[in-house]
């Protein structure tokens, strides 16, 4: 006798022609779906004989809305290019396997200059929330003095020992940056605003390691700014006197706006100057040549976050403070 098929919310969603999210939280209790429409879903799924398998996260004391809450800065952001973005869909994904559904609200710089509260917060929408990407410390101070389910993402403060999540930037930074010297490279520049985030500082930080170690100067006067104290890109300034032979970018927009810069000076990118990357991350610029970088896994990244998130507000013992994602340098062709 062949084994019966298990239904799935696939299989009842194509019966009503809804969307699995729709039957997920019509099973799940959750706001979103009418009364009728969700005692219909729920009739059809009996009648298929469909087992809903509960979270071990999940419908635990703190959930309230089945909604998390992505506050992430303007200026950091954009559906076209942003690496937020694309992380903020795998970390969607992440909750949705735990049955929770995520909002996402962009924080103006006038807001929070302001200090003004996510409106996911004001109306009470979310069961915890998610920072990701640089804010302020006096921002976070706000939000901790009013909310406390909340972690940090692809950031940390270096004032406050907050719940984060964060790539192993240090180390990473350090790794790549010896794989360029490795090459021979003796004159080398980081490119990045070093004030700018915790991970361009980080990454700074394991460049300068990696400089010290072989004999060589990484003085702070000679990096490259990328953006200003903000975030914000701005173009860059070239060195006027010696060019290095080798540039290693915070990440792989700057590196790819970098390639782009030198070619049309005339450099040939990598016989005349190497450049690395950072993130594997390059939506819609191509450089001319592949570029060699550190791949984080985003599956990763979300999976912690998730976890950290989720066991805090359901009161769970947790591992406290920073929690670190390591990569592994790819090698192509720009260096």
């Amino acid at each position: 006798m062949s084994q019966k098929k298990k239904v799935t919310l696939s299989d009842i969603a194509k019966k009503l022609n809804i969307s699995t999210v729709t039957v997920s939280k019509a099973l799940s209790d959750k706001d979103g779906v009418g009364d009728e429409l969700r005692l219909q879903i729920k009739n059809l799924a009996a009648e298929m004989g469909y087992h809903f398998k509960k979270d071990k996260l999940n419908n635990l004391p703190g959930q309230t809305t089945g909604n998390i809450g992505i506050l992430i800065p303007k200026r950091f952001f954009s559906p076209e290019s942003s690496y937020y973005w694309y992380l903020f869909n795998y970390i969607s994904s992440e909750f949705l396997t735990h049955n929770y559904y995520t909002i996402m609200e962009l924080l103006s710089d006038e807001d929070e200059k302001n200090l003004s509260l996510p409106h996911l917060l004001q109306d009470n929408k979310v069961d915890g929330l998610i920072i990701l990407g640089q804010t302020s410390d006096t921002y976070l101070e706000n939000i901790d003095n009013h909310y406390k389910n909340f972690i940090l993402l692809d950031f940390y403060s270096s004032k406050h020992n907050y719940d984060s999540v964060s790539n192993d930037d240090y180390f990473c930074s350090y790794q790549i940056t010896n794989f360029v010297l490795s090459k021979g490279h003796t004159e080398v520049s980081f490119v990045g605003n070093f004030g700018a985030t915790t991970s361009i500082s980080d990454r700074f930080m394991g460049f300068n390691r990696a400089m010290l170690e072989h004999g060589l100067e990484a003085l702070l006067s000679e990096v490259i700014n990328d953006r200003d104290d903000k975030g914000t890109l701005i173009d860059f300034l070239l060195p006027k006197k010696s060019m290095p032979t080798a540039f290693v970018c915070n990440n792989d927009e700057t590196a790819a706006r970098l390639i782009e810069k030198l070619e049309q000076q005339g450099y040939r990118i990598p016989e005349d100057i190497a450049v690395s990357g950072f993130d594997n991350y390059l939506p819609n610029a191509k450089p001319t040549v592949e570029l060699t970088t550190v791949f984080i896994n985003p599956e990763d990244t979300a999976k912690t976050a998730a976890e950290l998130l989720l066991k805090k507000i359901s009161n769970q013992t947790y591992i406290k403070g920073r929690h670190l994602i390591s990569g592994t340098i790819i090698i192509r062709d720009s260096v």
